[in-house]
């Protein structure tokens, strides 16, 4: 097997990142003198003097535009005039010494973020407002709209039939409302828990987004589909319960002779099966919430499948016949909840059936690399496994765990001969994985360490399964024009499968291809996160000869003195970015946003334009409204988000 440790060294001839440059620096720089950088980047007669450094036949055609500049750095701690006396007085005190704080946005007039697109606003008419909201919003709020309507419907339907039924007279004497409430909330658990499995058969969800059907039902919110079931039967269930509860109180107090209320409670059928249901539910979500299932998957994926527990007591929690209708049949066929279940719980069995069959097909681990910042990339190669550019997988180890399988992005393109995945090592199962793989280490000193010990390399590799590859929304990219790709740190895995595939496309074409212009942002909180896909990105931008991908990348975290004396020597000369190096500048900061939409729009005008992210929920969200608000005027930007 082979092992690599894929750490860069410094380039360009320069120092390395974070040594000493041997220079007395000032210790405080005004706003020019801190924007020198950028400066240089946009200035026409050093982009020459670059350009004269090179071949002007093989360099001058590959130098993309001057980005606009949208950051400053920050004040560097120390003590000037600026601040008053050396002493230190007279003045604000300075900045902490040794880091930079957080690269900011340049402030416009008024003070707020700048931008050449702060005011985007047109004169357009309610129906073209309509079609931009149908563009990202519509299709989503209107099937959940109708969901809930269904919802409503059903409790209703459930409800005033019970209400008005001339069947349960006596009973309605009794308890009163509460009886069409329990009903109508029993009603509408049916359907939700029959429909709730549906959501996460994966083999079916990705036949059917490559339907037309997709374009009407929001197919990559299945998750969101399926947690918003889930949340509906918790309120129903309780809703369910606490209005027995009162039918039970009022039974008791009516004949206490016949009927005793913790009897009725915890020893009748209907009132020990449907506490078992609802201790178990509450465990399953509260297992399922974020806070839990982030840092404890494992706890979130045992406990989530005594949803057999829920579906075996719900199959005759309703066969006992408590509150007995006036007129024959009694109680014929009450017990009917698996006539709502059994269409979704045979497809779901299917769908496991269908992994186990995949999972025993042989899979053989390739090659293991080791990227910085715990990244594992693992090379797998599988016969008869065709996957398309932004898939992804479940993957599992045996020798970890039987029955976990845990979600990868693909980053390997479909005309590569294996597929690949790119792990960060971060939870239980990954932290196992990597140590059945011979990366055992917890500090990145360690770790590379332990790979330069060529006697403990593990010779013989576990043995994984694979279940997929599954649709995913990047794997739309190539139905635009032009695309817009937005990875955050390790959310960039997505798009390298796309940008792999986009470089053998272009490089050796096999059919037309509908895209023609990428824009790829990459924003990363660390430089050493640049070296996950550099050769990749350094391959794309030397062979780009017309422009295909116009590649950005920001970094967002904190800098040292001496990391920023060393940008500043080596920007002056070196031809390449001496964060990256790649030709494409780095940005300190986050994007400006409605800047990069405006320009993006001027670009392509009359151009439906797709838009792809991966990343936090934050960065996700600001996306969306800009997507959203710089719609219009023949100009589409449709969104679309990866979701497990």
């Amino acid at each position: 097997m082979d092992y690599r440790n894929n750490n860069a060294s410094s380039r360009n001839g320069g120092p390395a990142m974070g040594a000493s440059s041997g220079h007395d620096y000032q210790s405080s720089y005004d706003q020019t003198q801190a924007n020198t950088l950028a400066n240089r980047r946009n200035s026409v007669d050093h982009q020459a003097h670059l350009v004269k450094q090179r071949p002007v036949t093989t360099y001058s055609s590959l130098i993309p535009p001057p980005s606009p500049t949208y950051f400053r750095l920050q004040e560097m701690g120390a003590r000037t005039s600026t601040y008053g006396a050396p002493g230190g007085a007279g003045g604000p005190r300075p900045p902490p010494r040794g880091e930079l704080d957080h690269l900011r946005p340049l402030e416009n007039g008024n003070g707020t973020g700048g931008g050449a697109a702060a005011n985007v606003e047109e004169n357009i008419s309610w129906y073209q407002k309509l079609n931009i909201w149908m563009i990202n919003e519509g299709n989503r709020v209107i099937f959940f709209g109708l969901w809930i309507m269904v919802h409503i419907g059903l409790f209703g339907l459930a409800f005033f039939n019970f209400f008005y039924s001339d069947n349960f007279v006596t009973s309605r004497a009794i308890v009163g409302v509460t009886l069409p409430i329990a009903r109508g909330a029993a009603l509408v658990l049916h359907v939700d828990s029959g429909v709730i499995l549906l959501p996460v058969c994966r083999t079916l969800i990705s036949w059917l987004r490559s339907t037309p059907l997709n374009r009407i039902v929001p197919f990559d919110k299945a998750v969101t589909f399926h947690k918003a079931i889930a949340w509906s039967i918790v309120f129903f269930s309780f809703l369910h319960t606490f209005a027995h509860y009162r039918n039970f109180y009022l039974l008791a107090k009516a004949a206490p002779e016949k009927y005793n209320f913790w009897h009725l409670m915890f020893v009748s059928g209907p009132g020990w099966t449907g506490h078992i249901m609802l201790i178990v539910l509450v465990a399953m979500v509260a297992t399922a919430l974020p806070s839990v299932r982030m840092k404890k998957f494992e706890t979130f994926w045992y406990w989530h499948h005594l949803f057999l527990v829920f579906f075996f007591f719900f199959s005759f929690h309703g066969a006992f016949c408590l509150l007995t209708p006036d007129r024959p049949p009694y109680c014929k066929d009450i017990s009917a909840f698996w006539k709502y279940w059994v269409a979704s719980g045979f497809i779901y069995l299917l769908e496991r059936v269908a992994r186990e069959w995949r999972a025993k097909q042989k899979t053989v681990i390739s090659r293991v690399i080791l990227h910085p910042s715990k990244v594992v990339e693992i090379q797998i190669k599988k016969d008869n496994c065709r996957a398309l550019a932004g898939q992804y997988i479940f993957l599992c180890c045996p020798e970890v765990s039987l029955w976990q399988w845990h979600p990868f992005t693909l980053t390997s393109a479909p005309e590569e001969d294996y597929i690949s995945v790119h792990m960060r090592v971060v939870g239980d199962f990954t932290k196992e994985l990597s140590k059945k793989l011979g990366c055992d280490a917890e500090g990145v000193g360690e770790w590379e360490e332990s790979l330069g010990d060529r006697n403990g390399l593990v010779t013989v590799l576990p043995r994984i399964m694979i279940d997929g590859p599954f649709g995913a929304a990047s794997e739309d990219v190539f139905k635009y024009e032009v695309t817009v790709l937005v990875g955050a740190g390790i959310g960039v895995t997505p798009f390298a499968s796309v940008l792999k595939s986009i470089w053998y496309r272009v490089n050796y074409p096999t059919k037309a291809t509908k895209l023609h212009k990428v824009y790829f942002f990459w924003i990363c909180r660390d430089k050493e996160s640049f070296e996950w896909f550099q050769s990749l990105l350094l391959a794309l931008e030397s062979q780009d000869l017309n422009q295909f991908i116009e590649i950005h990348t920001f970094l967002t975290g904190r800098l040292r003195h001496s990391e920023v004396g060393n940008l500043m020597i080596n920007e002056d000369s070196a031809f390449a970015d001496t964060v990256t190096g790649l030709r494409a500048r780095t940005c300190f900061g986050r994007p400006n946003l409605d800047m990069e939409f405006d320009r993006i729009r001027n670009n392509h005008p009359d151009t439906d334009i797709g838009v792809f992210f991966c990343g936090p929920k934050r960065m996700g969200k600001q996306l969306h409204a800009c997507c959203t608000k710089f719609s219009g005027s023949g100009t589409s930007f449709f969104w679309h988000k990866e979701n497990f």
